[in-house]
């Protein structure tokens, strides 16, 4: 392949020209002694390539240099060294130590309810031991923006709530939505996926997680805003069907809007190799499809 040939790639909705990768070229050239970070970061810099919260997309660019590296493009420096992969060997949340005394009262005694969100607060391992020690599927840690929330009543923890950055595709609510394929790459970010909610064990108070549900509803955007610099128009789960009936998210309004295939993204077949699951969604704003179709 020549100097002149036009090599365009793609990476994460950035398109990457034979101009592109000449100007990386150059840059590893001017830099023969810098490692891989640095040379991120230096590119990030140039191209002015930020998160909506002004942070340098620093992860991405690592991506796309190691892919135009395996694809022959660019020859990167060797790894400089290996580093620790903390999610490799993560130490499980050691259980927390709170009152686990039966609550069992009516909703308008526990009010008011106080919603803390405890991602990088002091808060947040009595979360992921709460998560861990009381939740069927256990603590999992989160990727990509992601906000985790503590529940308080008189003084004591009654729920816990994770959000995350929602799944690339989804059939049921890519049709729901009904955006393009470009509208999808573009705003998934504008989507919130609830990982996880627990009402602890020994909380029995009726209409408690739908009430919870709309009180979320009603402050995440705002909170993720402050966090991660954009707004979110839409929130979305899954419920196993063969466990739950997801009724509290039925409850708070949220809408059915389909199934899951029961396949996972390492699925080489179409044949079922997990429980098919209830989609739900709610919309945050009456305008969330024109929202999420045009805002980039």
């Amino acid at each position: 392949m020549t100097e002149a040939a036009a090599v365009e790639f793609r990476y994460r909705g950035r398109e990457i020209s034979q101009e592109d990768i000449l100007y990386i070229r150059a840059l590893i050239e001017r830099h023969p002694n810098a490692s891989r970070r640095t040379l991120s970061t230096q590119l990030c810099e140039a191209w002015q390539w930020r998160q909506d919260n002004g942070a340098l997309r620093d992860m991405v660019c690592r991506g796309m240099l190691l892919m135009l590296d395996r694809a022959g493009q660019i020859a990167l420096p060797p790894v400089s060294y290996v580093r620790h992969n903390p999610l490799a060997k993560r130490v499980r949340p050691e259980p927390a130590r709170i009152d686990t005394t039966p609550m069992e009262d009516r909703l308008r005694h526990l009010q008011p309810l106080e919603f803390e969100q405890v991602r990088r607060t002091s808060q947040e391992p009595l979360f992921n031991s709460l998560m861990e020690e009381h939740h069927y599927l256990g603590y999992e840690q989160p990727v990509g923006e992601h906000l985790k929330y503590l529940v308080w009543a008189q003084g004591r923890p009654v729920a816990c709530l994770a959000w995350s950055s929602a799944p690339r595709h989804l059939g049921s609510r890519d049709r729901y939505i009904g955006w393009s394929a470009e509208a999808r790459r573009r705003s998934i970010r504008l989507i919130a996926y609830n990982t996880r909610f627990l009402i602890l064990p020994w909380v029995r108070v009726e209409h408690l997680a739908s009430h919870i549900l709309g009180r979320m509803a009603a402050r995440i955007s705002e909170d993720w805003q402050r966090m991660y610099g954009h707004r979110i128009y839409f929130l979305e789960t899954f419920v196993d069907a063969e466990r739950f009936r997801g009724t509290c998210y039925r409850a708070a309004n949220w809408v059915l809007l389909g199934k899951t295939t029961g396949r996972g993204k390492q699925s080489n077949s179409y044949v079922p190799n997990r429980s098919i699951k209830a989609v739900l969604g709610y919309p945050l704003t009456k305008r969330f499809r024109e929202l999420l179709g045009e805002i980039g």
